[in-house]
């Protein structure tokens, strides 16, 4: 009779505990599925912005087969070029030499110089460096006259001659740009919380995306760093929690 009553009472204890394991098992559950109530949303910001930097290498090249009268035909051309950027404006601090190369087919084992043509190819660059990006525009379409005088302007197959315009404020502008990202961000998750009927919380997490600089005016083959007038933009992702 004792072991009956033992077996009774154990068994009423394994059913209420199962029975409130099951209701804390379905708090919880009910809690997650609350907290789980968020929508996820990409907010976009993009300003446009105008580049602050110029970096122009001018490269001029001078061949020959007597090597002193190549180098004195690239001094000549240095000062050629020196003078041209001096008298579009740019002052002396603005231009630093990037130094010489000299190549001598004769001493490469891969040379096939054909009978007559050129021994020696000297490369000079000069580069330009400044923050008036619109003087530096100009000057750069003006080198028809470095042409006229005879100074061989270029560089290597595929190389850009030309200056790079560069945005380096972006630190200055990514708050501004971020702010503006979240706005539009949670005016997305607003709208939608109204369409389900629920009311927009607070934010459940946040993500940056990575800012770009792209070119005002996508123009197939120009790079963004050969135009001046740029677009900057980011794209925020955030989760907004939603509540009845």
């Amino acid at each position: 009779m004792v072991r009956g009553w033992v077996m009774l009472l154990a068994a009423l204890l394994v059913g209420g505990g199962i029975a409130a394991g099951g209701w804390l098992g379905g708090r919880e559950v009910a809690q997650a599925r609350l907290g789980d109530r968020f929508v996820t949303v990409k907010g976009l910001a993009e300003m446009p912005v105008r580049a602050d930097l110029a970096l122009w290498p001018v490269r001029f090249v001078n061949t020959g087969n007597d090597l002193a009268a190549v180098q004195a035909k690239a001094a000549r051309d240095q000062d050629a070029v020196l003078a041209f950027l001096r008298d579009q404006g740019l002052p002396p601090e603005a231009v630093v030499s990037r130094g010489l190369e000299l190549v001598d087919l004769d001493a490469q084992p891969w040379s096939q110089r054909p009978p007559g043509g050129d021994r020696y190819i000297l490369k000079s660059e000069l580069m330009v460096r400044s923050a008036d990006v619109d003087l530096v525009d100009r000057a750069s379409q003006a080198t028809a006259a470095l042409l006229d005088q005879g100074v061989a302007l270029g560089g290597e197959p595929g190389m850009s001659t030309g200056p790079s315009f560069l945005f380096t404020r972006l630190n200055e502008v990514k708050a501004e740009m971020i702010a503006a990202a979240t706005a539009n961000a949670k005016e997305a998750a607003a709208q939608f919380a109204a369409d389900s009927g629920a009311r927009l919380g607070g934010i459940r997490r946040a993500s940056q995306g990575v800012f770009q600089i792209l070119p005002r005016d996508d123009v197939p083959g120009i790079m963004e760093s050969r135009q001046i007038d740029k677009t900057l933009r980011v794209v925020a992702t955030l989760d907004w929690m939603l509540a009845d």
